[in-house]
Parts: C-alpha cells; sequence; structure tokens
C-alpha cells in the first residue's frame, strides 16, 4: 500500500523541524480541485510567532524542493496548532485526555460519523471519547479528522 503525501512529507520534515526546536504537530494535504495546500502545523513550549512560521516555512521549502514529494502546484503554509488544536497522533489523544473534542470518522460508527465529547485516551489502537455519558471506542484508522473544541 501507499504511503500518503501527508505522511511521507511528515517523514522528510519531522527531524528538521524538531532541529529548529520546534514539534511538528502534523500535516494536512488537501486537495481541492486545481488548488492544492500543504498545512504544516508546529508548536513549542514558548508558543509560535509568524517568525517562527516563517524560518520552518523556509526550511520545509527547501527540503521539498529537493525531495519534490508532490508533482503538482500547491501552496504551502505553516501554522501554530491554535486553540482548537487538530489531534493527529495516537499520543495526541493520550496528551489531551480530560478535553473536549470533535471527532469526524471515514464512515459511520454505529450510525454516526460525528462525535463530540471529553477525550479518554488512547488504547488498543482505539481514540476513546466519551459523549452524553457513553464512551466510544473509535478506530483510529478510521478517523478523518480530529480537534480540540476550544
Amino acid at each position: 500500500m501507499r504511503m500518503a503525501i501527508s505522511d511521507q512529507i511528515e517523514q522528510l520534515i519531522e527531524t528538521p523541524i524538531e532541529s529548529l526546536g520546534y514539534e511538528l504537530v502534523g500535516v494536512e494535504y488537501i486537495k481541492n480541485g486545481q488548488h492544492t495546500v500543504l498545512r504544516v502545523y508546529i508548536d513549542s513550549e514558548q508558543g509560535i510567532s509568524i517568525e517562527d512560521c516563517e524560518r520552518v516555512s523556509h526550511q520545509v521549502s527547501g527540503i521539498l524542493e529537493v525531495e519534490d514529494p508532490i508533482s503538482s502546484a500547491y501552496s504551502l503554509e505553516v501554522s501554530s496548532p491554535g486553540f482548537d488544536r487538530p489531534l493527529f497522533k495516537e499520543k495526541d489523544f493520550e496528551r489531551f485526555a480530560g478535553n473536549e473534542a470533535k471527532l469526524a470518522m471515514k464512515l459511520p460508527i454505529q450510525g454516526r460519523r460525528n462525535f463530540r465529547g471529553i477525550l479518554h485516551g488512547f488504547s488498543d489502537g482505539e481514540v476513546l471519547i466519551e459523549v452524553d455519558g457513553e464512551i466510544y471506542a473509535l478506530p483510529f484508522t478510521k478517523l478523518a479528522k480530529a480537534r480540540l473544541v476550544a
């Protein structure tokens, strides 16, 4: 199975971004008709400034120019995760357990695709979320999108 472009890019840029002193939160590759956006989320203990985004953007641009993982035109955006932080990795669901989150599934689970509730962590390949007093165990591989609620 071919690796998703966002995963390929994450592998290429994670170590260089960390060497600059930032955490790579995640990568989104969004193709919308003729317009394609590559969004890279970074964070640090001190927060993220515009200068931080510019620094990482310059580094990532250089890597992508050399490695050329995207064959078509795209816009590169580097940003902080913000208050409605996207959740990309298994460790994110552990780290933010106890916080309110919105999750969207690729396909319906128990008759629904959208879940909004309190994260209860991650276990055995599943995201645990409490919605209206009921805990759902949602397969991580079937997750389309997840964000904290600001």
